[in-house]
């Protein structure tokens, strides 16, 4: 055989290999959003996209309608939309493109945020101008019960994104705070639910009360119940193992877990927790073997619950380079209606991932938060 022959057989073989490991990856990546889109086609929702001009935005909407997932909505100049589309090569059947100002629902819209306590004494004009921002729009329709979700940050910060949200939209009934999820997968399916791992608060709440941690522990099991459909092993976690160490922070730990067991037992919530923990003792058999042996959540935790904000937005953050991980979120728990804020960095798969979460959530929304979505903005509570 010729030398350039050879060549062109080692360099097929090659590609070979590349496009079968690129193969697996995808199937890894799909292990878990797998489950969720299956649970999320036999009841297909509507999500709106606030960031209609932003190619992942499109790409993920697409994929939504052609994995018939439901219904998705993106918000922006039409025009601009259609180019983007064919730019990108990306069909537009299938996806609802609505431009907020010439929407027939502005007014209506307008309306009811003036009515919002948060707006009172808003000028109409003011109202008309902060309906006309993508977000608050969305948002606004989520709340009205025009979509049945909201997924957005792809270009939007944090806040550009929770404050339209969090003045749009009530808290759930008897819900005093939202927070943020990431749901994340690696590939080790030793790590908790098969590599599943569902990480609160990332997002959120800087400093939690103990009240605070508590109701964040128990809407994560919550969610996680329903997501996957498993007893939730909920780690409440510390740089403490079962008193290995004294502090304030500690002791706030500590209260928060006895906390979360009485409301988990007053609700009737099937689920074992278990504080103060170090990660590795609720992550790692072997390890929690000599920490903390007498408990059903060490070394087989599925939900992990951060003391602060600074804990768990770092390691969410520094999960996906280390560990190869998908990471799905923030999935805003605590809200009325469900809702999301993707990072900047998120890919199309992500949003995609995301969107499909947040339509799951939507399809048992009140039995996660019974009575949830049955008050329209500006309406008190009866």
């Amino acid at each position: 055989m010729l030398a350039a022959d050879t060549a062109q057989v080692n360099e097929a073989g090659r590609r070979k290999k590349i496009a079968v490991s690129d193969t697996l990856r995808y199937q890894w990546a799909m292990r878990f959003i797998g489950s969720v889109i299956e649970k999320l086609q036999r009841h297909p929702k509507r999500i709106v996209f606030p960031e209609g001009t932003e190619p992942r935005v499109l790409q993920a909407a697409r994929q939504f309608h052609a994995l018939r997932l439901g219904a998705p909505i993106i918000l922006g100049d039409p025009a601009k939309i259609k180019e983007l589309a064919r730019e990108l090569k990306v069909s537009l059947e299938g996806v609802r493109v609505i431009n907020p100002a010439e929407s027939e629902d502005l007014e209506n819209f307008v309306r009811r945020y003036k009515l919002l306590g948060r707006s009172k004494g808003l000028r109409t004009t003011e109202a008309r101008e902060a309906m006309l921002q993508p977000n608050y729009f969305g948002a606004m329709m989520v709340a009205m019960h025009r979509a049945d979700g909201m997924v957005s940050g792809t270009v939007h910060t944090t806040a550009s994104v929770l404050r339209p949200l969090f003045q749009v939209i009530n808290l759930a009934p008897q819900i005093k705070a939202a927070f943020g999820c990431m749901v994340t997968e690696v590939e080790d399916t030793r790590v908790g639910e098969e590599g599943v791992l569902f990480l609160a608060d990332c997002g959120v709440i800087p400093e939690p009360t103990v009240e605070q941690l508590a109701d964040v522990a128990i809407s994560t099991a919550r969610f996680a119940r329903h997501l996957l459909g498993v007893r939730p092993r909920v780690a409440m976690l510390s740089f403490s193992t079962k008193g290995s160490a004294s502090h304030d922070s500690v002791g706030r730990v500590q209260a928060a877990t006895a906390l979360a067991q009485q409301k988990a037992h007053a609700s009737r919530l099937e689920m074992d927790i278990e504080g103060e923990l170090q990660a590795d003792a609720a992550l790692v058999p072997e390890i929690a073997l000599r920490k903390f042996p007498e408990s059903q959540v060490s070394g087989r935790a599925n939900v992990l619950i951060f003391p602060d904000l600074n804990s768990g937005h770092i390691a969410s953050r520094m999960l996906r380079p280390l560990a190869r991980a998908s990471a799905y979120g923030q999935i805003l728990l605590g809200l009325d209606r469900p809702a999301a804020d993707v990072s900047r960095g998120s890919t199309a798969h992500d949003i995609l991932g995301v969107a499909a979460i947040v339509g799951v959530q939507a399809i048992h929304h009140q039995l996660l938060y019974p009575g949830a979505g049955q008050r329209l903005p500006g309406e008190k509570r009866t």
